[in-house]
């Protein structure tokens, strides 16, 4: 579906307001981190600051567009406006031409430089979507044995890390794999499952990662190496997953969780579990998934979506699904970093915020997010991209 241009007032705070019922500014989120932090949890936390766009180039193709209290903007200028100083960019081996292929996340790497932005780039070492569900190899990899399979994954990682440094973007923070807590690779690589268990052939994999990105870096630009999996909700899982990574000896530096509410739990299991993991481990800890509706509303009847009713929102009566609970689940979020031990809550990215109707999960697929985006239906920017503000930029 195509999105005409909107005025830029139909975008105003006074037109937010008047979707709401009322002025935007009248009720501002009142959540404040509860007790006090020490003068390093204050300089260290929130340090990164920024949203995965994977999706701009294909959202930008179909005529979608973006703004913020005035003329049409691409999103990187306007989140980096807001305060934004990071862009997630996931990339598939050999997928359809410009779903999350090589070539457009160098375009989209370039625009980020353009805008002041910072890089981490989100390897899923698959042909299409790796996650808690879907971990297959790449097609050009398939009947490889182990060794082989590793130097191809060695080889791929350095190849990829060095045309970003080729092109003057350097990965500044780079993920070995997508929400990898059982495994990547199946079957080779699959791990805590009844259908494969295999710890040595996944550190194999993970080792030869890491490896490549350390080679195809330039001296000056080792990129930061996270390890991310979906237990942001789950400390006991989160915990054996990262316990025996550090028993087989991987090196990393960041952990990377994702956390959805209506899939992961009430905000309250988020601030246990990173607080468990700062002090167990002493690595900061990045949210790198999330997002929050800002309505339920559904009226193009797209099928499919991720959030359709409160019941699915554990703190809903908290963090509404609208524009204002929306911006206030951002603040709660924020605090709930800026709360980790040591300053070890380096930051969050906001998952595909511009993901509007008009660009599915594939060709031809629908769109199950676009209620969780930090634009309305119009492209219009909304109350909760003040989250991306920095920690010295209240209010």
């Amino acid at each position: 579906m195509r999105f005409h241009a909107r005025p830029a007032a139909w975008c105003g705070a006074a037109a937010r307001g008047r979707l709401e019922g009322r002025h935007p500014r009248d009720d501002r989120a009142s959540v404040r981190p509860s007790g006090s932090r020490s003068v390093l949890s204050e300089s260290r936390s929130l340090r990164v600051r920024g949203a995965d766009l994977s999706f701009t180039l294909l959202e930008e193709r179909v005529g979608n567009t973006t703004r913020d209290d005035g003329p049409d903007e691409p999103v990187e200028r306007i989140i980096a406006r807001h305060g934004a100083n990071h862009v997630r960019l996931r990339i598939w081996v050999d997928p359809i031409p410009g779903w999350s292929d090589l070539g457009s996340a160098l375009v989209l790497a370039r625009r980020a430089r353009e805008a002041g932005l910072h890089l981490l780039v989100d390897l899923h070492y698959s042909d299409t979507w790796a996650d808690p569900a879907n971990q297959s190899i790449p097609a050009a990899w398939r009947g490889q044995p182990l060794g082989t399979l590793a130097e191809s994954v060695r080889s791929y990682t350095r190849d990829v890390v060095a045309r970003f440094a080729e092109q003057g973007t350097p990965v500044s923070m780079l993920q070995i794999g997508n929400e990898i807590a059982g495994g990547f690779l199946w079957p080779i690589g699959r791990i805590g499952h009844p259908d494969g268990d295999s710890w040595s052939g996944f550190t194999t994999l993970l080792r030869a990662g890491i490896t490549g990105a350390l080679a195809g870096a330039l001296d000056a630009h080792r990129p930061t190496i996270m390890i991310h999996t979906e237990c942001g909700g789950d400390n006991v899982r989160a915990r054996r997953f990262y316990d025996r990574l550090l028993a087989e000896d991987i090196r990393f530096d960041v952990i990377g969780l994702s956390y959805y509410p209506f899939w992961h739990g009430p905000l309250a299991g988020l601030q246990s579990n990173v607080a468990s993991l700062a002090a167990r481990y002493d690595k900061d800890i990045v949210i790198a998934e999330t997002s929050y509706p800002w309505t339920l509303e559904n009226p193009r009847g797209q099928p499919d979506r991720f959030c359709t009713g409160e019941e699915q929102l554990p703190d809903a009566e908290t963090y509404p699904a609208t524009a204002d609970g929306q911006a206030a689940y951002f603040e709660a979020l924020r605090a709930v970093l800026q709360q980790v031990p040591g300053g070890r809550g380096l930051g969050f990215f906001v998952w595909e915020p511009a993901w509007l109707d008009g660009v599915g999960w594939g060709p031809g697929s629908p769109n199950p997010y676009a209620n969780l985006t930090l634009f309305d239906d119009h492209g219009c920017a909304l109350p909760a991209l003040r989250t991306f503000r920095p920690p010295s930029r209240e209010w």
